[in-house]
């Protein structure tokens, strides 16, 4: 079903912010009995081969592929389905997902395991210790381009094993707190604002659980859903890791004796560091993270309770903001808003999917922590969880006050200020005033 919005719907949105169109969808699934919630959860390996070489997305200043493993990266899905409806919500630890490759696993998704476009969130953890995906889809040498069919075979694979294990189930969220995470834009000594710590600036410090579990009391999975970077690891770390989003899901699984996939996403965490690091060699201060995080998930989903009768519902909207971009040579000390020259527009993709009354905000971007505490305030439901990297990617999306201080964030944003923060939170109120 297509639900177009009305004229007046579009106008509503400020500063000229586009929402296009908004897809409801409730395809019939043959894999569930009528009225019977299900999931099923799967984990698979997409780490390269160690002597690939490949290069390491998230920081400019590396100069050659990564030389070791020190943990593996994985692509984590659950499938849901209520017997009219089936959805999934799958992560890969990798920095992101362009919007090239979100076109062309959702369009194997929709062929091959019927789940449309609309009912799927695929996400990245944002770990700094992963290939450069995005560049390795255009590298002429076939060696390293062949990585990107194995991320999108790894993302299929772990798709139909949680759809093979689907089982009669139930499904509850809570939240807890953990302080693994700081606000990184930071006002330096020569009067800028800059990549630092800043303890004073705006953090989000809560964990969101989802937890799903068989009828019979087994687990299934853990979605975990908390506000930071996977940056513990610096630039100067030529390791394969999948930073602090990797040791938590590990952490996790481990605990519950590998029966429960532990699948991360990553909240509104544009201007959000860990507490720990950057670190070139030590992983210690990872570790720690992971396991903080980990045990707050884990105390967390004892106390969640649980409800079999969950629906599912899901849309999506595009919405496109005015575009903004920097002339050749800047200096970023120097740099004011009048320097900021037109560029085209750019989309953003918002994605909901409503289990029961938890809800899934997806987001082709990295949003920063204002739009998603205000996003929780003004939701109408308890449980709301923004999942940022989520269906392409749209880059920085700060909040409309963030660009008042020209840090790290503003520089590289390709929105105009005054039209990110509305139109990702006026999006998300609509789609949910539909359900």
């Amino acid at each position: 079903m297509l639900w177009a919005l009305t004229k007046e719907e579009v106008m509503a949105f400020r500063c000229g912010c586009l929402a296009v169109t908004v897809v409801l969808a409730g395809a019939l699934s043959p894999l569930h009995a009528q009225g019977q919630f299900r999931a099923g959860a799967a984990r698979v390996d997409i780490a390269p081969a160690k002597d690939a070489a490949l290069p390491l997305a998230g920081y400019a200043g590396r100069t050659e592929g990564f030389r070791d493993i020190h943990d593996r990266l994985y692509a984590r899905a659950i499938v849901v389905g209520d017997g009219s409806a089936t959805a999934a919500i799958v992560t890969c630890d990798l920095i992101g997902l362009n919007e090239a490759l979100w076109q062309r696993i959702q369009a194997r998704v929709s062929a091959d395991i019927d789940i449309p476009p609309d009912h799927l969130l695929l996400a990245g953890t944002h770990t700094h210790g992963a290939p450069a995906i995005a560049a390795l889809a255009n590298d002429p040498d076939p060696k390293r381009s062949s990585y990107v069919k194995v991320v999108e075979d790894g993302i299929m694979a772990a798709l139909q094993q949680a759809r093979a294990n689907l089982k009669p189930a139930r499904v509850g969220a809570g939240a807890g707190k953990a302080d693994v995470s700081i606000n990184r834009r930071a006002l330096m000594a020569d009067g800028t604002w800059w990549l630092g710590r800043n303890p004073e600036g705006p953090s989000d410090k809560t964990v969101g659980v989802v937890k799903f579990e068989s009828t019979s009391g087994e687990p299934i999975a853990l979605l975990i859903n908390y506000g930071v970077h996977g940056t513990a690891m610096s630039q100067e770390n030529y390791q394969l890791t999948a930073d602090v989003p990797g040791a938590t899901s590990r952490y996790v699984e481990q605990h519950f004796a590998e029966k429960a996939v532990a699948i991360w996403t990553s909240g509104a965490a544009g201007d959000q560091n860990p507490i720990y690091g950057p670190d070139g060699k030590d992983f210690r201060g990872l570790a720690s993270m992971g396991r903080i995080l980990g045990e707050e998930a884990i105390r967390v989903a004892a106390g969640v309770r649980l409800s079999p009768p969950a629906r599912i519902r899901a849309a999506q909207t595009l919405v496109s903001c005015p575009g903004q971009r920097l002339p050749e040579g800047y200096k970023r000390q120097t740099v004011t808003r009048a320097g900021f020259l037109d560029a085209p527009p750019v989309d953003i993709r918002l994605s909901l999917l409503m289990v029961d009354k938890i809800a899934l905000a997806g987001v082709s971007g990295e949003v920063l922590t204002m739009i998603g505490q205000r996003l929780k305030r003004e939701s109408p439901f308890t449980n709301t969880m923004m999942i940022t990297h989520a269906n392409g990617s749209s880059g920085y999306l700060p909040d409309d006050a963030a660009y008042e201080r020209i840090s790290y964030e503003i520089l590289t944003a390709k929105v105009k200020p005054g039209c990110a923060e509305s139109a990702i939170i006026d999006g998300f109120l609509r789609m949910m005033d539909k359900f």
